[in-house]
C-alpha cells in the first residue's frame, strides 16, 4: 500500500490521464454520443485536458518545492508552534498548508510527527483543522482572473530560475514559473472544455453532478486517485470558467474533494504506530462530519455565497455563470472550511476520544520495547519531501544517539577505573544501538540529499552527517579502547591510588560535561553552547598533556614497583582516550560555530 501511495503521489499526471481517457471512452461509447448532432473530437480534447492538467500539477509541485526552499529556514520552528496550543496549531498548520499548497503534504508530515512521538493525537487534530483551511488558498489563487498573465509569469520566472546567480533568486524564479504554469494549465484545460458548452450529453451530465451525492462521489474518487484536492479544485474551476457547472454542483465537488484528500493520510499511516493511525481516522471523521452537516443545506449555502461574491448582472445565461461561479466556488470552499473548523475546535477532545475507541492502545511487550531501542524514532520517510523538517528530525535522532553514548561514557568510572569486566561488557553491547542508529541516520541523510536543498540546508545536512560520525566515533572509543582498558585493569589487578582516582574522576567529569554540551549545541544549533565547549580546550587538553608530562618526568627520577608502573601506564591510556573524546566533541562544536565542515564523502552503510 505504501508503494501504491508513493506511485500515485509521483505520477499524478499519469493517473489523471488514465481517468480522462476512461471518461472519454465512456462518452464515445454512449448512445447520447452516437445521437449527437455535432460530434466532438474527443481524442484532441482529452489530449488538451490531460496536457493542461499535467502542466497545472507540475506547476503546483514546482511552486510548492520553491516555497519550501524559500521558507525553509522559517519553517525550522514550526514544530514548537504546532504543539503550543490548539489555536496556534490551527493557525500554523493553515500557513504551512498555504506554503506547500497541499493539505495532503501537511497531514503526511503530521503522521510523521505523531509516529515519532513528537505530538499527541489531541494536538494533531487542531493541525488537521488548519490544513483544511490552508488548502482553500489554492482555490482562491486560481479563482482570480489572472490567466492572461500566465505566459508572462512563465517567461519572467524562467529567466530568474535559469539565469539567476544567487540561490534565492533562482528559487523565487521557480516560484513565479510554477505559478505561471498553474495559470497556463488552467487556461489550456478551460479552452479544451469550451466545445462542451454546446454538447448536450455533457450538459446533462453536469446537471447530474449538481445532485450532491453524485458530485461528492465523483470528486472523492478523482481526488483519491490523484491524491490532490488541488487537482480537483483546478478542474472544477476550469469547468466553472466555461459556465459548464453550477455553484451547487461546484460545492458538491469541493465537498467530495475534502473527503478524497483523506486517502493520502490513510495510506501514509499504514504500518505506522497506532497513534499515527488515529491521525488518519481523525482526518476522515472530521471531513465526513463536515460534509454530512452541510450537504443538506447546499441550496441556501449557495445563495449566501452568491450574495457575498462579486456579481455580473450585465451578463446572462452561460456567460454570467462563467464570470461569477469560479469566485463563488472559491469563497464557498473557504467559508465552509473556516466556519466548520471553528465550530469543531471546542470538540477536539471528543474527536480524540473517538479515535482512541476506534484505534485502541496496544500494550508493548518487553521484547518489542527492547527492539525499539535499536530502531530510529524520529526518521520518517514521509518528511523527506520537506527537507527543513526532515533535517530537524535528524537533529533529534543524532541527539538520541548521543544520549546512548552519554550513558556509555557515564559508566566509565565504575567499569574502567576498577576493572569491572561484566559492566564493561554491558557498556560495549550498548554500542550496537549506536551503530544501528548511526547507519539509519546516514541512510536517511542520503535520501534527504537527493531532494532540492537550499545552500543553507545542504550545509546543515553535511554538518549533521559529520556530527553523526563524531558521535559514533566516541561510541567506538568507549566500545573498543575503554573496554580493552577495563579488561587490562582486571587482568592485571591494577588498583589506583586515591589521588589518581580523584584526578581520573575529575577529568572524566569535565569530558562528560563537554560531550553533553556539544550534543545540546547540535540539537538546538546553539552557538553559545558550542563556544563553551571550545573554551575548555586549554583546561582539558593542555591540562591532560601537562599532567602526563610532569608525571613522566617525576617517574624517571624515582624507583617504582611493577604494579605502580602498570597503574601509571593505564592511567595515561585512559587520559589519552578522554582527550580523544574531547577532540571529537570539539569538532561537533566547530560545526555549530561554522568553523569546520566535512568535505569528505559520507559513506552510507548498506542495508
Amino acid at each position: 500500500m505504501n508503494q501504491l501511495s508513493s506511485f500515485l503521489g509521483r505520477h499524478k499526471g499519469f493517473a489523471c490521464l488514465v481517468l480522462l481517457v476512461l471518461v472519454a471512452t465512456a462518452f464515445t461509447a454512449s448512445p447520447a454520443y452516437a445521437a449527437a448532432a455535432k460530434p466532438i473530437k474527443w481524442g484532441f480534447m482529452v489530449m488538451k485536458l490531460a496536457g493542461g492538467l499535467a502542466i497545472f500539477l507540475y506547476g503546483m509541485e514546482m511552486m510548492g518545492d520553491a516555497l519550501k526552499v524559500v521558507a525553509g529556514d522559517r519553517m525550522r520552528d514550526i514544530l514548537g508552534r504546532l504543539t503550543t496550543n490548539r489555536i496556534m496549531g490551527v493557525i500554523t498548520s493553515a500557513g504551512v498548508t498555504a506554503v506547500v499548497q497541499s493539505s495532503s503534504i501537511t497531514t503526511v508530515m503530521l503522521v510523521g510527527f505523531v509516529s515519532a512521538g513528537l505530538m499527541s493525537s489531541v494536538q494533531s487534530i487542531g493541525v488537521i483543522f488548519g490544513a483544511n483551511i490552508g488548502t482553500t488558498i489554492t482555490a482562491q489563487i486560481i479563482a482570480f482572473k489572472v490567466t492572461k498573465f500566465a505566459l508572462a509569469m512563465v517567461a519572467v520566472g524562467f529567466v530568474m530560475w535559469f539565469a539567476g546567480r544567487q540561490e534565492k533568486i533562482k528559487q523565487y524564479g521557480a516560484l513565479i514559473l510554477g505559478l505561471g504554469l498553474v495559470f497556463f494549465g488552467l487556461t489550456v484545460m478551460s479552452g479544451a472544455m469550451k466545445p462542451l458548452r454546446t454538447y448536450q450529453p455533457f450538459i446533462d451530465l453536469m446537471q447530474q453532478v449538481s445532485n450532491p451525492a453524485v458530485g461528492i462521489i465523483v470528486a472523492a474518487a478523482f481526488t483519491g486517485l490523484v491524491q490532490s484536492s488541488s487537482a480537483t479544485t483546478g478542474v472544477v474551476i476550469a469547468m466553472a470558467t466555461q459556465g459548464l457547472i453550477s455553484l451547487e454542483g461546484g460545492i458538491a465537488l469541493i465537498l467530495g474533494a475534502n473527503i478524497g484528500t483523506c486517502i493520502t493520510a490513510a495510506l501514509a499511516s499504514i504500518g505506522k504506530p497506532r497513534e499515527a493511525v488515529r491521525v488518519a481516522v481523525a482526518h476522515v471523521t472530521f471531513n465526513i462530519i463536515g460534509v454530512v452537516c452541510i450537504v443538506w443545506f447546499i441550496p441556501p449555502f449557495a445563495e449566501l455565497m452568491r450574495s457575498i461574491s462579486p456579481a455580473s448582472p450585465e451578463l446572462a445565461g452561460m456567460e454570467r455563470l462563467a464570470a461569477e461561479t469560479p469566485r463563488q466556488i472559491a469563497n464557498a470552499h473557504t467559508v465552509f472550511n473556516v466556519f466548520f473548523s471553528l465550530i469543531m475546535l471546542p470538540a477536539v477532545g471528543l474527536l480524540a476520544r473517538f479515535t482512541e475507541i476506534v484505534v485502541p492502545h496496544r500494550v508493548e511487550t518487553p521484547e518489542q520495547a527492547a527492539l525499539a531501542k535499536f530502531q530510529p524514532r524520529y526518521l520518517d520517510d514521509l518528511l523527506i519531501s520537506t527537507p527543513p523538517m526532515a533535517l530537524s528530525m535528524v537533529r533529534r535522532e543524532v541527539t538520541r544517539n548521543g544520549e546512548v553514548v552519554e550513558e556509555m561514557l557515564s559508566s566509565v568510572p565504575e567499569t574502567v577505573f576498577v576493572g569491572n569486566v561484566d559492566e564493561a561488557t554491558r557498556m560495549r553491547e550498548m554500542d550496537d544501538r549506536v551503530d544501528n542508529l548511526y547507519a539509519a541516520i546516514a541512510r536517511y541523510l542520503s535520501k534527504v540529499g537527493r531532494e532540492t536543498l537550499s545552500e543553507r540546508n545542504a550545509d546543515e545536512a553535511v554538518a549533521l552527517a559529520t556530527a553523526n560520525s563524531e558521535v559514533e566515533n566516541i561510541g567506538d572509543i568507549v566500545e573498543t579502547h575503554m573496554y580493552h582498558l577495563a579488561t587490562t585493569c582486571s587482568a592485571n589487578s591494577i588498583k589506583f591510588s586515591e589521588g589518581d582516582l580523584t584526578i581520573l574522576n575529575d577529568y572524566h567529569g569535565k569530558v562528560l560535561d563537554v560531550f553533553k554540551t556539544a550534543v545540546v549545541a547540535i540539537e538546538h544549533d546553539r552557538r553559545e553552547a558550542a563556544e563553551k565547549v571550545l573554551e575548555r580546550e586549554e583546561e582539558i587538553v593542555d591540562g591532560i598533556d601537562t599532567l602526563i608530562s610532569e608525571r613522566q618526568k617525576k617517574w624517571l627520577k624515582e624507583d617504582h614497583t611493577v604494579e605502580e608502573m602498570a597503574a601509571f601506564n593505564l592511567m595515561t591510556d585512559i587520559m589519552e582516550n578522554m582527550k580523544r573524546v574531547y577532540e571529537h566533541s570539539k569538532r561537533m562544536a566547530r560545526l555549530v560555530t561554522r568553523q569546520e565542515f566535512s568535505t569528505s564523502l559520507v559513506v552510507v552503510p548498506q542495508e
